[in-house]
């Protein structure tokens, strides 16, 4: 069992990867088999693979406030006229999916929470073609991901009303960032700079979801956090590092959200949600509930 990010660094180097750690930790602290443990590992991927598929076909939310984005974003993606590569659309794409059928009350994996359930799944479907990743591969990218989740929910938080969104797609997309730098062929360490080079960037993140629902802003901040995920994972696959620590920024992250009013915790009463065009919409979606 590791503690730290540090720890879980040094006790991968006595496994084949990051991912069979991962592994052999849910074996001691559940008690299930390795094969048990796959087994849910691979239900988790169906999930995802069809919430991305339900996504992207589209979809409408509950509210009506959100939802057909992954559709627009396929169709912008196949025209092949886009300025950012298509890969990082694709997960971008994928992100809105997910976080779509989230909203339409759906069936979606919590990756590590439900606000961020469609960063994991979002660059893990853009890069397994890219990387030619089998079945197993798409698994361990899931365990990696894990791995370093594990140590942030510990440590700091995954919880928006208790650390912001930088505890939630923060985090998700950290846990990307790791993943996607091994299953790139990076090792441990590499993976480790990507999670700190990504909650550096989104530390402070706040929490301000309109009428108090996981839609506006938060469809949007998955797709951004997963195109993160990449940059991340390329800048630490490049040998660049994070002059702080990777426990040392998961930490600060944890103070800032410790720091931060609740105002900006998930309660609807800042950013965002308290603009006129928000309370405006806040009262229409009260007013067809009641």
């Amino acid at each position: 069992m590791f503690f730290s990010i540090e720890e879980l660094v040094q006790q991968s180097r006595e496994y084949p990867s990051v991912a069979e750690l991962m592994i052999a930790t849910e074996i001691e602290l559940t008690g299930r088999t390795r094969e048990q443990i796959i087994e849910l590992m691979e239900r988790n991927l169906q999930v995802m693979e069809r919430s991305v598929e339900e996504g992207v076909a589209g979809v409408t939310s509950v509210t009506g406030l959100t939802g057909g984005d992954s559709p627009k974003m396929n169709d912008y993606i196949a025209a092949g006229d886009f300025l950012s590569g298509e890969t990082i659309l694709t997960a971008v794409r994928n992100a809105i999916a997910v976080n779509e059928v989230n909203a339409k009350m759906g069936l979606i994996c919590a990756t590590p929470t439900a606000g961020s359930a469609g960063v994991v799944p979002g660059v893990l479907m853009a890069c397994r073609e890219r990387l030619a990743l089998s079945r197993a591969q798409q698994l361990d990218f899931l365990f990696t991901a894990g791995a370093f989740g594990l140590v942030m929910a510990n440590n700091a938080s995954i919880s928006g009303a208790e650390g912001g969104c930088q505890a939630e797609v923060g985090s998700a997309s950290a846990m990307a960032s790791a993943a996607l730098a091994a299953a790139k062929g990076g090792n441990a360490h590499q993976s480790a700079q990507a999670v700190a080079i990504t909650l550096k960037n989104m530390m402070g993140l706040i929490c301000d979801p309109v009428a108090g629902l996981v839609e506006v802003p938060c469809v949007k901040r998955n797709a951004l956090g997963s195109s993160q995920a990449f940059i991340s994972a390329d800048m630490a696959l490049a040998g660049i590092e994070s002059v702080i620590p990777p426990d040392e920024v998961v930490e600060a992250m944890y103070q800032v959200g410790r720091q931060m009013p609740a105002t900006f915790r998930e309660t609807a009463e800042g950013g965002l949600a308290v603009t006129p065009t928000a309370q405006r919409l806040t009262k229409e979606i009260l007013a067809k509930q009641s």
